[in-house]
């Protein structure tokens, strides 16, 4: 084995830790701004950044206050979308509609 290759895996693993751990607290940041009112799933999903591309479109939802696992299903089903659906796999017609049915929803 080349000794440069070695020394090179924990400097990656290290890296890899770092950009995870940097995700898993933007994540929880949004998600708590998400519940105070400070910003919606919808403007979320419209905006998304590159930290929220692999989050699946239910655990946003899950975010926002009164939302759990049934109401997820019952608002997604219609829409034809999976709750593990990540939000950056969505199509960008999947993701207007999205936006669009849950602004609906916070303006009635």
């Amino acid at each position: 084995m080349d000794p440069g290759t070695i020394d090179a895996q924990p400097r990656q693993r290290l890296d890899a830790l770092a950009r995870a751990t940097r995700i898993r607290q933007v994540r929880a940041r949004l998600k708590r701004r998400i519940a105070d009112g400070q910003v919606s799933a919808a403007e979320v999903i419209l905006l998304h950044q590159w930290e929220v591309a692999s989050m699946p479109v239910a655990e946003l939802l899950k975010s926002q206050r009164y939302w759990g696992n049934e109401r997820c299903r019952r608002f997604l089903t219609p829409m034809r979308l999976h709750e593990n659906k990540t939000i950056g796999s969505m199509t960008e017609r999947q993701r207007l509609a999205l936006a669009a049915r849950l602004s609906a929803l916070t303006t009635t």
